[in-house]
């Protein structure tokens, strides 16, 4: 069962090469909201790693209900992945500062003297992925096809990963 992680983990990591922001999603009160989020980094063990404050309504959503997901798309690639878990807020000093780079001071202008910086660590449950590496005009053409035998269409890989 470990190398099926290990295989999910790292066809996760290959879809989410290249994608910096996704659409992270909390709850709160039932209600969905989502809101653009850098990903610092995709860990060995699978978990998600971004910067926040710990003032943040999300960091809120997240105490009363740590289901969150991330939805990542990379249209020029055809490459769109959904990504479920559980969130947890982390201050430790030490990851920290191993994740930090100087270009997050556009939202910490105090740096790593913030004392509100914090991170939010995702790990991974689920990850649903699409992945058509075929170019635009062959997918139209795909479609007309399809309309024209009544069959359906090939989208591409379509696959669940549980991590």
């Amino acid at each position: 069962m470990e190398d099926k992680r290990r295989e999910a983990i790292a066809k996760l990591k290959e879809l989410l090469e290249g994608i910096d922001f996704c659409m992270l999603t909390t709850i709160d009160g039932g209600q969905l909201r989502s809101r653009p989020m850098s990903t610092q980094e995709m860990d060995e063990s699978g978990n998600l790693w971004f910067f926040t404050s710990d003032r943040t309504h999300k960091v809120e959503e997240i105490e009363r209900d740590n289901r969150v997901n991330a939805a990542y798309s990379k249209p020029d690639d055809n490459v769109y992945v959904s990504v479920s878990g559980r969130a947890a807020v982390v201050k430790d000093r030490r990851k920290i500062e191993e994740l930090w780079n100087p270009i997050l001071k556009a939202w910490f202008p105090d740096g790593l003297d913030d004392p509100t910086l914090c991170l939010l660590k995702v790990s991974v449950e689920e990850a649903e992925y699409w992945d058509s590496p075929n170019s635009t005009l062959v997918q139209i053409a795909g479609f007309v096809k399809a309309l024209v035998t009544g069959q359906r269409a090939d989208g591409g890989e379509n696959k669940k990963l549980n991590l």
